[in-house]
């Protein structure tokens, strides 16, 4: 399940936690592990919320969409939708490769289809509502202005700020997240090298909604260490640190939530953003 939410927070009061960032393990890496920062109540309340969510799912089939990070596909199918372009403030469904047909009906049940749900479970749904705006949450940056972005990738290619490195990403494993089931992978200290691709809204009349800029450098595989969590546990992600997840090969899901935040103060939203 992913988030892309902007929303203010920074009037909010913020409250010491058990879990305080280490800022130079961040700095270094580019990435937090926080075991056990959610309880397992949580995230199994989470889980529910979704499955009620799921139950009651209605897309028509010309919306039905596959979700990609892969460019050509991001093009040819959000970057082309205004299901997904319009998804800011509302709770939309986004699809598995290979579970519709031409027409866009399920091959499978529909309920084991769904890739992502986004963008609002915060605003929409009261469970992750409280989750995201917690006081825990808010306690691993001063002043967050609530957002959001599988293939390597770096968030900020998405979600571009001025300055960079004002984006931080909220990866919440609502289950055990292994080797076999499709943990992270990271890149650690590739945060340093700046951004070289960005996903821009087109100019009006072009083909898709969205366009790529630049592109990304080739990465070395070798490079990259997983990151295994268990269920509730917190990966917090710089917006520019490379990283990416491997196909779920295990018999078990691996459900996540994932928000980002913003820092507000003197840092701009660029307009070009999807």
């Amino acid at each position: 399940m992913d988030e892309t939410i902007k929303r203010n927070m920074s009037d909010t009061p913020q409250k010491e936690d058990s879990h305080p960032m280490s800022p130079f393990q961040f700095r270094e890496d580019g990435f937090l592990v926080l075991e056990h920062f959610f309880s397992p109540e949580e995230c199994d309340s989470m889980r529910s919320s979704i499955q009620r969510i799921l139950e009651g799912m209605e897309v028509p089939p010309h919306c039905r969409t596959e979700f990609s990070t892969k460019e050509e596909e991001q093009l040819q199918a959000q970057g082309s939708s205004d299901y997904f372009l319009t998804s800011g403030d509302k709770i939309r469904f986004f699809f598995e490769k290979g579970v519709l047909d031409e027409k866009g009906n399920f091959l499978i049940a529909k309920e084991k289809s769904v890739s992502k749900i986004g963008h609002a479970l915060h605003a929409h749904d009261p469970i992750f509502k409280q989750i995201t705006h917690s006081s825990k949450v808010q306690a691993q940056t001063p002043t967050p202005l609530l957002l959001t972005a599988v293939t390597p990738h770096q968030d900020a290619t998405f979600l571009h700020t001025e300055p960079l490195g004002r984006v931080l990403g909220f990866w919440i494993a609502l289950e055990d997240a292994t080797l076999e089931n499709g943990c992270l992978w990271f890149i650690p200290g590739s945060h340093t090298s700046g951004v070289t691709r960005r996903m821009v809204r087109a100019a009006q009349g072009a083909s898709t909604c969205v366009e790529f800029v630049g592109s990304d450098p080739p990465y070395d595989d070798s490079k990259f260490i997983p990151v295994p969590i268990s269920k509730g546990g917190l990966i917090v992600i710089h917006g520019e640190v490379v990283h990416k997840s491997e196909t779920n090969s295990s018999e078990f899901s691996r459900h996540v939530y994932t928000f980002h935040v913003m820092e507000a103060k003197d840092t701009t939203w660029s307009k070009e953003n999807w």
